[in-house]
């Protein structure tokens, strides 16, 4: 199949995308011992050596060098790369010396005003479970809490090697097969869906388990932006017919965050303090090992992929019965794991 974006060959975008970023990860490592940028492990980490924390800067230089390589300047993508810029340069700061959350939240709004005001990318409908939604005079507001959403479920996930990185490959590729199967190559969505995909392979060659550096904060924070701004231009471009598709790609990282918010609220914590009972650390109290978490979470997050393809394409009895399945197994996760209520089965195993 020849698919053509803009006169060029998706695949050779994303082949080009995923080798400038193998190229530059390796880069971005030795930069990070030089800053000092590293991963420093605690007793609420996964790993036990420091670990070089700036492959999210080879992921986000990748989209810039492809994106001025395949594509066109725009408004739009202007306010996408100066939004970018300032999540990454946000994101560096934080992965050399940790800034407060405040602050950090500081730098996602400004990028998310550039995005709504300047940019123009504004959800103002919806349809969502088939009622239509027009949020009048509070699209700007709603576009501004979706975009700081998908930020902070890709950061708040990002807790295993290859895990944001794995699901953010998912939701591009996703992104990719619907447009291929609805024949609506060639918006501005699907062209950073491509970009970006190769791009994220390129850094997971490194992050798969056993990770020799990690996306930090500003590699899960300009993912989560991307996938924020790809949804919204998918609706701009009628990728999306429902609200609903890219929450359902992206339904593992809301999952994990809702539990975590409910989990932290029934034990009178902070919402925002963290800790060791994320989705993926209920599997590895499982005894399953880091390689083995990081492949279950992928092929959940398949299923859920798969869903929103069947429901894009009409096949909705299909899609049904893969929602039904996968609602069933996070109950069973709910039940049987520490992911939202503390359980003594689990504690004397430990």
């Amino acid at each position: 199949m020849n698919l053509v974006v803009n006169g060029h060959s998706v695949y050779l975008m994303a082949i080009t995308s995923f080798l400038v970023s193998l190229i530059l990860v390796p880069i971005c490592k030795k930069v990070s011992v030089h800053v000092n940028a590293l991963d420093i492990p605690n007793k609420r980490k996964v790993h036990t050596k420091p670990m070089p924390r700036l492959g999210g800067l080879a992921i986000f230089l990748s989209f810039l060098i492809n994106y001025m390589i395949f594509g066109q300047p725009t408004t739009q993508m202007l306010s996408i790369i100066i939004a970018s810029f300032i999540i990454i340069l946000f994101g560096i700061v934080d992965d050399i010396n940790p800034l407060k959350a405040r602050y950090k939240l500081i730098g996602q709004l400004i990028a998310s005003i550039i995005i709504v005001f300047y940019g123009g990318i504004v959800l103002k409908d919806a349809y969502i479970f088939n009622y239509y939604l027009d949020f009048g005079g509070l699209a700007p507001y709603v576009t501004l809490f979706f975009i700081l959403a998908c930020i902070n479920i890709i950061n708040l996930i990002d807790g295993l090697d290859g895990l944001a990185g794995g699901i953010s490959s998912i939701y591009f590729l996703t992104i990719a097969i619907m447009a291929i199967l609805t024949n609506r190559i060639g918006g501005l969505d699907i062209i950073l869906s491509i970009i970006m995909l190769g791009a994220t392979l390129g850094f997971l060659v490194f992050n798969f388990p056993p990770a020799s550096i990690f996306m930090g904060d500003s590699g899960s924070q300009f993912l989560g932006f991307m996938i924020a701004i790809i949804s919204l231009l998918g609706f701009k471009n009628i990728t999306f017919k429902s609200f609903l598709i890219p929450l359902i790609i992206l339904a593992i990282p809301i999952f994990d965050t809702l539990f975590a918010i409910l989990r932290r609220t029934l034990k009178g914590e902070p919402i925002g303090s963290p800790d060791k009972e994320h989705f993926h650390h209920q599997l590895l109290k499982l005894k399953f090992s880091t390689k083995t978490s990081i492949v279950l979470i992928y092929l959940i997050n398949l299923a859920f992929a798969a869903v929103s393809i069947f429901i894009t394409i009409g096949d909705n009895k299909i899609a049904s019965y893969i929602y039904i399945a996968l609602i069933v197994l996070l109950l069973f996760v709910v039940i049987k794991t520490d992911i939202l209520f503390e359980h003594k089965k689990i504690k004397e195993k430990k």
